[in-house]
Order: structure tokens, then C-alpha cells, then sequence
């Protein structure tokens, strides 16, 4: 071996160390675009054991990288290009940090020596991403690389979990270093990350008892839990908890499947009358913001007493409930078990809170049943939304993640589909965002293998990603794509004839799509399998078939255009 050999084998660049790092820290899964300067960085990754999963879109990619964290509790990696790539990642940076889910953008950016002078895709990144991210770090020498892996991945799952963003120029990522002083860096840096900032904050013996009181002296208590719940995995400690003391229970959109949404506790289908009437509401990984209706009358009563239990100190200081519990939100709901085990007190089926809510659980569940026993042809959402229901009830354990994207369907099916195991539900979420869907579904598919992925999603939810459909068939991916096709957002030309007014008004609608797109067709175009439905009988064949194939398939079912209604915050009847 000549001594230049030798000495390529001796050293490592930026783009391995960063890899490095990645891996010693646990890191084994990351999402995408490559390309100038982070194409090396991609594969030296996957040549140390990380998937790297190449989307077409920053955007799509950072959403699979947000919905990652949350599923697997670890932070979410996305690898992007300098400037516009950053930018484009901001969508899934954003709404990490909004849902509370930990993520880190990693960015390539220009060479130090050329910033202000225009160089290519040149952008001040740090500021770009201040207002989203909660920490960032430059690396702004090659030795410099194990502090910010560290730091950025520890922050993002510190107190409230969030988006983080790593900054690695490009010269930085060509400078080299000897392997012997890459492994003395990394374990350096290693055994100086701060074990504090990862520890969650434990409540106070004496708050745990307080609530336990408020609790036992409750006439109508409730308890609520949301998807900070799920994210802490605390599905065995509610219940233990509900089942204890006999509470009824409401979960948030994505707090469904904690426990089973067919519970005889579930107050889902009573939801306006138990917030409405409840008169101590334990909270629990959920905050009071328009979600919850800010905790405030008309929906609440204006005498409830709110129990926070939250990760964040500030999130209770801004709510000021009756009593903050701050911690996490598994360990608490154990510390007011143990509290009440000990002095145990059960509501009991015949008491008259749960009496109340379980009558009219029953009435709105009858009423409800009575509209999907109906076969409507053409499809309005209900009739679709059953039958996409039983076929995944069908399926059994492990159940189906299901993403729910859109306006009306992603409506319909928060009231009609049935989640009975945690974390198989992702949604719009706190921002209401839409494109979420296949980003979702593909980290669905990488965090879950052994689950299938199946996905309800408006035409124009869809349209927003819907190039990714190619992402599941060049990774071979079991997600089932669902596609209500009205032909537009809300379904298509809505307006009244005194609207359709102006020199343009022959153009389409604001709201309207091609009517009656082959969306099946697109998945087909890259080697997946493509449907077309619109009648009960090849809707139940089309799921049949691609729930037993477990291979990426977009079903494209024909709905009625003046089926649906418009959307915006979410409208609960019962």
C-alpha cells in the first residue's frame, strides 16, 4: 500500500464525520433530497447503517421526518440542500415545532469564506429557521461536528420536544481530520452531552395528592388526553388510571387509540356534552388551544376545573389552570394512580355522570349507524368511509396506521373510523396542515414495518404530495393510498351564479380540479396498482385485494361533488 493510500484510508471529511456522529448517537433512519453539497453526506450514511429514504420534495421529506419523531419517540432527520432546499424544509421543521414532535433539519450552506458575496444558493440559515427551530447549531470547523450532532439531537427531545436545525458548510464538509482524532472527538463529545437537558421535570408528591382530591370530590371528572399522551406512551398508565377510577375519557383527533375508541368509558361520541358538563377535567398531553376550544364557555362550563398535565412549565403558566402538573405525561398519570390506589374510589356504570354520557353515546352512535347503513351511489363520504372502516376493523392486530388528510374526509373519518391501538392516527394535527399525507405515510411505513399504512385523503390533500406515490414503489412500501375524488377542494365549483362574474369567469373555479382525474393511473405510471371505484361492490374488492397485496396502491373512489361542505376548524356535532 503507497503512503497516499495509506493516508486517504487514515482520514475521514466532513460528510463521514457527520455520519459518524449520526450513528454513534443512534440515529437509523433519515429522509431527504440530495444534492449539492450533502449527496456525500447520504451516502456515507447509508454505507454506516442509516436509511436514507430520497424523496422528490424537501417538504414531503420533513413532513415523514416530523411524524418519524413522533412515532418513534426519537428525533426525525432531514437531509436537505443549502438555501432553497432549506426553505423548502421549513415546512416540515415548522410543523414538528408546532405539534411538539422532535426533528432536526440538517442543511448543507455555502462556504464561509463566500458568504455575502452571492454564492451559490447562499442564505443566512440560522435566521431563516429562527423562528421554528429551538436550537441551532453551525458547525463552523470539522472538529466542531460532534458537539452540534449531539446538541441539536438532545434538544429536540428536551422538556417540550421540537425541530432543531444543524448548519454544515460546504468547506466544512470537505476538511479532514485523522480517524484517530474523529473517534477522540465523538467520545469527547459524547461524554460531555448534557444528561440534565434530556431529564424530564417529575411533579410534586404534593400536587400529585391535590389532584387525586379534586379527582375523588368530582361529581362529572373527565379526562382528556391528546397526542403528548401517545408520544410519552402512557396508554398503559390511562388504563389503569380510567379503568381504576371508572372516569370517562375523551381523546384529542390524534390521542384516538390510546385506549380503544369502542371503550365503555369513550365519551367520543358525547363530546359535547362532556366538556360541556364535566366539572373537573383532568388534561393530559393536551393543550387548551383551538383543538380543545382554549378551555373557555360557551363549550366549556365556566366553572370547570382544569388539572394541566403538561411537559412544559410555560404551556401551564400560559393556560393558568386550577392545578399545573408539570412532567411527563406517563409519569404523572402513574403518580395519581398510585395516589388513588391507595385511597381508591370507582364512579361505577350506574353513576349518573357516566349514566348521562353513556345514553347519549349511545343516541348519537344510533343516529350515526342509521346515515351509514345506507348505501349512497354515487358516493357521498359516509357510505365509503363504513366500508373503509370494516375492512380495516377486519384486519385485526397489528392494526393499520391510518393517515387522514382533507377538508370533508378527513371529517368524516375522525367521527367514522375506529382506532383501537395507540398511535395509528395521523392527521392534520394542532397547524391544520395539509400535504402531510404520503410524507406521513412513508415514515408510517419506515417506523412501523409490520403494520400496514393506510391513507384517506381528499383529492386536493393528495394533490399536494401526490408525486411521492413513486416513493412508495421505488421502496416498496405497504401503504394503501384512498382517494376521495370530488373534483376539487370541498368538491369542486361551489358558487352561486351572481359569483361567477369578471372578465376571467369562464375560468374554472377556485376550488375546482380536472373533473373525474384518474388519479389511479399516476401510481400505475411507476409499476404500483391503481383503482377505480365508485360503486360498494368494487370498493370492498379494491380494499380486499390491496389490504391482502400490502404493496403501494392508490384507490381512486368517485365521489359525489355537491356530497361535501366546506371546512375549517372542526365542527363537532354530537
Amino acid at each position: 500500500m503507497s503512503d497516499s493510500d495509506h493516508q486517504t484510508l487514515s482520514t475521514v471529511d466532513g460528510n463521514t464525520f457527520v455520519s459518524m456522529c449520526l450513528a454513534r448517537a443512534g440515529v437509523d433512519r433519515m429522509f431527504g433530497v440530495v444534492g449539492i453539497p450533502v449527496t456525500s453526506l447520504a451516502n456515507r450514511s447509508v454505507g454506516l447503517g442509516i436509511r436514507f429514504i430520497a424523496f422528490h420534495n424537501e417538504q414531503s421529506a420533513g413532513y415523514a421526518a416530523s411524524a418519524y419523531g413522533y412515532l418513534t419517540g426519537r428525533p426525525g432527520i432531514l437531509l436537505t440542500v443549502s438555501g432553497p432546499g432549506c426553505v423548502h424544509g421549513l415546512a416540515g421543521l415548522s410543523n414538528a415545532t408546532v405539534n411538539t414532535w422532535p426533528m432536526v433539519l440538517i442543511s448543507g450552506s455555502s462556504d464561509q469564506k463566500e458568504m455575502g458575496r452571492g454564492d451559490f444558493q447562499e442564505l443566512d440559515q440560522i435566521e431563516a429557521v429562527k423562528p421554528f427551530s429551538k436550537y441551532s447549531a453551525k458547525a463552523t470547523d470539522i472538529t466542531k461536528i460532534p458537539s452540534c450532532v449531539f446538541s441539536v439531537l438532545d434538544w429536540a427531545i428536551s422538556g417540550r420536544p421540537g425541530g432543531c436545525y444543524l448548519d454544515l458548510p460546504t468547506d466544512v464538509l470537505h476538511q479532514t481530520i485523522s480517524d484517530t482524532e474523529a473517534h477522540k472527538l465523538i467520545n469527547d463529545a459524547e461524554s460531555c452531552r448534557n444528561k440534565e437537558l434530556i431529564a424530564k421535570p417529575i411533579a410534586q408528591h404534593s400536587e400529585i395528592e391535590k389532584a387525586a382530591a379534586l379527582l375523588r370530590k368530582a361529581e362529572r371528572p373527565l379526562i382528556v388526553f391528546g397526542k403528548g399522551a401517545a408520544f410519552s406512551r402512557a396508554e398503559n398508565a390511562l388504563k389503569n388510571l380510567v379503568e381504576r377510577t371508572g372516569i370517562p375519557f375523551l381523546p384529542t383527533p390524534m390521542g384516538k387509540g390510546l385506549l380503544p375508541d369502542n371503550h365503555e368509558l369513550a365519551a367520543t361520541a358525547a363530546r359535547s356534552l362532556a366538556i360541556g358538563k364535566c366539572d373537573v377535567a383532568l388534561i393530559i398531553g393536551a393543550r387548551l388551544n383551538w383543538l380543545l376550544h382554549f378551555g373557555e364557555p360557551p363549550k366549556w362550563s365556566k366553572d370547570v376545573k382544569f388539572i394541566l398535565v403538561d411537559v412544559d412549565k410555560e404551556e401551564i403558566e400560559l393556560r393558568k389552570p386550577c392545578l399545573g402538573l408539570v412532567g411527563d405525561a406517563t409519569k404523572v398519570v402513574e403518580m395519581i394512580h398510585k395516589e388513588i390506589k391507595d385511597d381508591p374510589f370507582c364512579l361505577g356504570k350506574s353513576h349518573p355522570w357516566v349514566e348521562a354520557l353513556s345514553k347519549k353515546s349511545k343516541e348519537n352512535v344510533s343516529k350515526m349507524e342509521a346515515q351509514l347503513a345506507k348505501d349512497v351511489v354515487p358516493f357521498n363520504f359516509m357510505t365509503p368511509m363504513r366500508i373503509i372502516r370494516d375492512a380495516i376493523l377486519q384486519l385485526g392486530s397489528p392494526a393499520p396506521i391510518v393517515v387522514s388528510e382533507g377538508a370533508n374526509t378527513m371529517d368524516v373519518g375522525r367521527s367514522v373510523l375506529v382506532q383501537t391501538e395507540p398511535r395509528t392516527r395521523l392527521d392534520a394535527g394542532t397547524w391544520g396542515t395539509m400535504g402531510v399525507g404520503l410524507g406521513y405515510c412513508i415514515a408510517a411505513a419506515v417506523a412501523s414495518p409490520e403494520r400496514l399504512v393506510v391513507a384517506v385523503e381528499g383529492d386536493s390533500g393528495f394533490g399536494f404530495s401526490a408525486m411521492e406515490v413513486e416513493t412508495l414503489v421505488r421502496y416498496q412500501l405497504p401503504v394503501v393510498v384512498i382517494v376521495f375524488n370530488n373534483g376539487g377542494v370541498y368538491g369542486g365549483d361551489r358558487r352561486n351564479p351572481e359569483e361567477i362574474i369578471g372578465p376571467y369567469k369562464e375560468d374554472p373555479a377556485p376550488t375546482s380540479f380536472v373533473p373525474g382525474a384518474s388519479y389511479h393511473l399516476l401510481i400505475e405510471a411507476f409499476g404500483g396498482k391503481g383503482y377505480l371505484v365508485g360503486t360498494p361492490d368494487e370498493l370492498k374488492s379494491a380494499l380486499t385485494e390491496s389490504f391482502s397485496a400490502r404493496k403501494p396502491a392508490v384507490i381512486n373512489v368517485t365521489i359525489d361533488p355537491y356530497a361535501g361542505a366546506e371546512s375549517g376548524r372542526m365542527q363537532h356535532k354530537n
